[in-house]
């Protein structure tokens, strides 16, 4: 009898298996230039700009995001040529950079060999995704992708042979796109829609948890949910697109004040963004509210010593209340302390990871839905 029970609870063990990758937060590309004292004359140069890759004009865009700093490591080939890539569920597309690449931002980089893949074979066709601050070009190819335990045969994939100059200081190598096919440059079926479709995870999900500034466990999930990071009960929240991961979102409220997307708006939950960004105004009256001033870079600075007095920030998604603490949405840098709020030029919103490591994000891909938990930080 009880031989038998230990083979059931092991075979309960073994189908609740979860695919678990490991996300890395290292030295965020802003962090590293400030150390060398460069980081203003290349925030000139290259401006930020946190919705260029919602401006679609015929090929998948995304934003260069000075802060993107959670990623992971994948493989592609036979044997296995191992990246470093930024997770992004606000982009479709799997790419890395290629010895066919001669930007700094390739040689500063791994760079795939298809000469050294046996299972390597190329695509037919060329490609280009738009940055907000440049581009990436290069070729279609397919061969063999891993993701954690998760190997993917036949997945199309880009390999770069032009690479936007600011990506020389970003730590990942390439971008592995977790939003739908439709956003796909050239159509191409994204990495985890052909996990699904190979039946290679257990449900047609995956989670992510962002940890802070001072852990190291952050965690992308494919085919589940790991409850050990978030508490309470999950909130689903239906898509009003499946594009992007995009919600709606009624109101932001600070101290009982509807401050911000007043009446409605749409928003996207976009682990490629580090904050949180929204309309001109929008922000401009939501720092306000919390006591910020701009800088003369534009920036919104609040005085490090009011951190623990300052409002939360509530986002109402689809008439529930998510809050953020001010320790939460105010980070510190060489030059202080700001806010994580950011002005675009644009009525969509993007809840990045400011948003994000405050609340579990569960992505259904099959019921077209989101779920959000309290994260356990």
């Amino acid at each position: 009898m009880l031989k038998s029970l230990v083979v059931l609870l092991a075979l309960v063990a073994f189908s609740e298996c979860l695919h678990k990758i490991t996300l890395i937060k290292g030295k965020t590309a802003r962090e590293s230039l400030q150390e060398k004292g460069l980081w203003e004359q290349v925030r000139k140069q290259y401006p930020y700009n946190p919705t260029g890759k919602f401006n679609q004009v015929g090929t998948e865009s995304m934003t260069n995001d000075a802060d993107m700093s959670y990623y992971g490591v994948i493989s592609i080939g036979t044997p296995p040529q191992s990246f470093k890539v930024i997770f992004d569920t606000g982009s479709a597309n799997l790419w890395v950079p290629s010895v066919y690449c001669s930007d700094q931002a390739c040689k500063n980089h791994r760079k795939f060999i298809p000469q050294q893949s046996s299972s390597f074979r190329w695509g037919n066709q060329p490609l280009s995704i738009q940055y907000g601050t440049g581009s990436m070009t290069g070729r279609l190819a397919i061969d063999t992708v891993q993701v954690g335990d998760v190997s993917v045969t036949n997945q199309v994939f880009g390999i770069s042979e032009t690479e936007a100059p600011f990506m020389a200081h970003m730590a990942a190598d390439g971008i592995l796109g977790l939003a739908f096919q439709s956003l796909a440059a050239d159509n191409v079926m994204p990495v985890f829609d052909n996990m699904v479709k190979q039946d290679l995870v257990s449900e047609p999900i995956f989670s992510v948890y962002l940890s802070g500034k001072n852990q190291q466990d952050s965690e992308l999930v494919l085919g589940g949910i790991d409850s050990g990071h978030y508490t309470g009960q999950i909130t689903w929240i239906p898509l009003t697109s499946a594009t992007y991961w995009q919600i709606k979102m009624d109101n932001v409220m600070i101290n009982g004040q509807a401050v911000a997307c007043v009446g409605g708006c749409q928003a996207i939950i976009d682990t490629g963004t580090s904050l949180i960004a929204g309309p001109i105004n929008d922000i401009k009256n939501m720092n306000s509210w919390v006591g910020a001033s701009n800088n003369q870079y534009g920036d919104a600075t609040v005085n490090c010593q009011n951190i623990q007095s300052m409002p939360d920030v509530t986002f109402t998604l689809n008439g529930h209340p998510f809050s953020i603490s001010a320790s939460a949405y105010v980070s510190q840098d060489y030059y202080g302390c700001h806010t994580g709020f950011s002005q675009a030029n644009s009525e969509l919103w993007i809840l990045g990871d400011v948003f994000i490591r405050e609340y579990y994000a569960i992505f259904d891909t099959q019921s077209k839905q989101i779920g959000l938990a309290q994260s356990v930080n």
